[in-house]
């Protein structure tokens, strides 16, 4: 594989003609239509349709968990599409970001030592400038006094932080967010959404699967599926943007 970091022509990935058939005893599943997209660098995009759609199935082709049966998926210079198993893994280590809406932590681990778990996949030792990074990641989604907690020590909203620290310690492609809020209350899901618009607008690209019209309305851009197709795909104006956001803190839970 070439090295990607200068050669994704303004694109963090791009969606080309992707269908996806799975074959249920006889019957053929078309889960994937024929999708295509493009997710420019620095991009926030929400991916939103119903159950059926096709969104479960776009996002393990987006995360390089599953391949398409036809079409392209590009990374930078590569089409991930044709690579095999061993080379979806690199790419899933280095260049994609997971958020999910369980966390995914490791119990057994401290704050720290789980935003690294991406770079002991990679089955290097770490180099002393990547233990700097995770702990300076730990201190910029505001976890600078946990460092050394685990899991079980952190709420729901603070395991989340970490996720979303983990999920930049490779310096990504793209952040790939699975419903990211949904096991979080208001309050909490407004801190995770702030911090998601303070990554995006320091240039980070954002690629956020949710069912929520309003967790939608923060992004810069909805993709709706449906049936397996793209229905449409449209930018939220930043008059929408603000209106959501001021829509979810006029409407926070009063604090007893």
């Amino acid at each position: 594989m070439s090295n990607p970091k200068f050669e994704t022509d303004g694109f963090a990935c791009r969606v080309v003609d992707m269908k996806k058939e799975y074959v249920l005893k006889s019957e053929t599943v078309r889960a994937l239509r024929g999708v295509s997209f493009d997710v420019p660098e620095g991009d926030y995009v929400a991916i939103m349709g119903p159950s059926g759609s096709g969104k479960s199935t776009l996002l393990n082709m987006l995360g390089c968990l599953d391949k398409p049966t036809s079409g392209s998926l590009w990374l930078g210079s590569d089409d991930v599409a044709t690579m095999n198993d061993d080379q979806l893994a690199d790419i899933r280590s280095q260049r994609i970001g997971f958020v999910f809406q369980s966390y995914n932590l490791i119990q057994q681990l401290t704050v720290v030592e789980n935003i690294q778990v991406p770079l002991f996949y990679q089955g290097k030792s770490l180099s002393k400038a990547q233990q700097l990074r995770s702990i300076e990641l730990a201190r910029m989604v505001g976890l600078a006094e946990r460092l050394d907690h685990r899991p079980t020590q952190l709420s729901g909203g603070q395991q989340q932080r970490v996720a979303i620290a983990r999920s930049l310690v490779n310096d990504p492609f793209f952040i790939l967010a699975d419903e990211p809020t949904g096991n979080l209350d208001s309050r909490t899901t407004e801190e995770i959404l702030q911090l998601f618009e303070k990554l995006n607008n320091e240039g980070r690209t954002i690629i956020l699967v949710t069912h929520e019209d309003e967790v939608s309305k923060r992004a810069k851009r909805v993709v709706r599926l449906k049936d397996g197709r793209l229905q449409w795909d449209r930018q939220n104006s930043q008059e929408v943007r603000e209106a959501a956001a001021k829509y979810a803190i006029d409407n926070m839970p009063v604090e007893v």
